[in-house]
């Protein structure tokens, strides 16, 4: 192993977390955030800049400079034989009863999340990567409310997913700047695990969110060089997969992969973040609108046109196109709600199996079994690489164009209920939270904020003919108050952190500009 300077990597009121934070990777952070840290803080300039152009009108577009990427024959590096076959992942935060509960829940792959569905404390982070310290090694185990937990002898492959490259963290300085976020879950996960993982013929596999630009994609290469060199492991040791959620990233899909060509799996279609990234780079532009987020599906022509897009380059460059979510919670005590929602799961599979996916993503370990059906039943191959769509040619007309639909009294209370619900959980601490039968992460907080911005900002009026208006706002927040506290329980309301929530999220909704992540603010008020 690499050494490098003394670490100057400051720890703020975590002892009890010595088994992660050694010295030894304290030294690996503080070498990966002197080398890495400004090149990211330049990368997030270049959004604003990026930013301040769309906002004057100008919208995304194949890049010309990069036009031989994307017209020339080349694939990216071969694939190791544990990641052909990825019909279903499962998601969730890195607690450990889901750690194992996930590994167990039968599907091929579970990606552990110190992302969207991981409220940032740092107890959370760093149990995190104890419990996948542990899983690694077949050591985790749990007692609780009476019940053991352990894990199977067969168990899904991991994948992580570190923190985008927006998040810092606070607990971890060096002279003064915060660590990246994202430099700290990936390396700590990374100085912790790679050479375990080697002993099993693993690699560290990983999930890379937010990315909006293949300049950003040769970071993480970069990155990933050098923590390979770091530990004298081969190059390709790490193989990540690059979630496409956001609406610049679907014009570069050959750069992102090409930058990663040597550390590349696959990509994944990540729904909600990517209508969220739609609305925040092209609010500005004149007649933009987008309706209830219900009404945004995956069969609307941008998303339809992103989906395939994303298929059809995947397997050009021989790697692989993982669908998006089933959010859905199994609903116990009304079997005909349940049969609703289990048709609605079944049909978005069929869709995307048909597309030619080679998977898909589900939140809870009671859609494992439905999903694999699905892609059993219409993917008898591990993969769908040879299904090559060549016949599509997306233009970036179909990748922007405005979705149909109604703005409705009912879209509006959906967002403020569920997004001041959500907004409450993660600031206490728990970032997957089940809402109204569906596993909700930031994303959806992030999507209702947008939308909510955007209605108000344009003024626009309901399918009813009511204005959208600050008042009318107001109204419906109390009203919805209400709501969430007979939904929750008066104790529970009361006792919780419903008035931080509700200012946070009402000050992000009312704001003059729209935030870039409500995730960025809401930090502050955890620890």
């Amino acid at each position: 192993m690499e050494t490098t300077e003394k670490t100057t990597v400051e720890v703020q009121n975590v002892a009890q977390h010595q088994n992660i934070l050694t010295p030894e990777a304290l030294t690996f952070l503080n070498a990966l955030h002197h080398k890495f840290n400004s090149k990211r803080i330049a990368l997030l300039k270049e959004r604003d800049i990026q930013q301040d152009l769309f906002d004057q009108g100008f919208a995304p577009k194949f890049p010309i400079e990069t036009e031989s990427i994307r017209n020339s024959v080349w694939s990216a590096a071969p694939i190791p034989e544990k990641l052909l076959d990825r019909r279903v992942e499962i998601t969730g935060p890195v607690d450990r009863k889901m750690v194992i509960n996930a590994l167990n829940s039968g599907a091929k792959i579970f990606m552990a999340d110190f992302e969207d569905s991981c409220s940032p404390t740092f107890e959370n982070l760093m149990e995190g990567q104890q419990n996948l310290k542990d899983a690694i090694r077949k050591t985790i185990t749990l007692e609780q409310n009476g019940k053991s937990y352990q894990l199977n002898d067969d168990v899904a492959t991991l994948l992580v997913r570190p923190r985008g490259l927006h998040l810092e963290e606070k607990n971890l300085t060096a002279n003064d700047e915060n660590l990246s976020g994202s430099l700290v879950d990936f390396g700590l996960y990374f100085f912790h695990n790679v050479l375990e993982l080697q002993k099993q013929s693993l690699g560290v596999y990983l999930y890379l969110p937010k990315i909006e630009h293949s300049n950003e994609a040769r970071w993480w290469n970069e990155v990933f060089e050098f923590a390979q060199n770091y530990f004298k492991v081969p190059v390709g040791t790490i193989k990540a997969t690059v979630l496409i959620e956001t609406i610049t990233a679907s014009f570069q899909l050959d750069e992102i992969i090409y930058e990663l060509k040597n550390h590349i799996a696959g990509l994944n279609c990540g729904r909600w973040d990517y209508i969220f990234s739609y609305i925040k780079k092209l609010k500005n532009h004149p007649n933009f609108m987008v309706p209830d987020r219900d009404q945004v599906t995956m069969t609307s022509p941008f998303m339809s046109a992103y989906s395939l897009r994303v298929i059809q380059v995947c397997h050009r460059r021989s790697i692989l196109a993982i669908g998006g979510m089933a959010a859905q919670i199994p609903i116990k005590n009304d079997e005909e709600a349940n049969t609703i929602a289990f048709e609605k799961v079944k049909a978005d599979k069929e869709r995307e199996v048909k597309n030619g996916h080679d998977g898909t993503w589900v939140a809870h370990p009671g859609l494992v079994s439905l999903a694999m059906k699905v892609f059993n039943e219409n993917m008898p191959t591990k993969n769908q690489m040879h299904i090559k769509r060549n016949e599509l040619n997306i233009t970036e007309e179909q990748l922007l164009e405005l979705p149909k639909g109604t703005i409705t009294e009912n879209g509006v209370r959906k967002n403020i209920n569920v997004g001041i619900l959500y907004l409450e959980s993660w600031l206490k601490g728990v970032g997957a939270a089940a809402l109204y039968n569906l596993m909700e992460d930031a994303a959806t907080a992030e999507i209702s904020k947008a939308q909510l911005w955007l209605w108000l900002k344009k003024e626009v009026k309901l399918d009813t003919g009511e204005l959208v208006s600050k008042t009318f706002y107001d109204k419906i927040i109390k009203e919805e108050l209400v709501k969430i506290e007979d939904y929750v329980g008066k104790e529970r309301f009361h006792s919780g952190q419903f008035e931080l929530a509700t200012k946070l999220f009402s000050t992000m909704i009312f704001n003059e500009k729209l935030d870039d992540f409500l995730t960025l603010e809401a930090y502050n008020f955890i620890k």
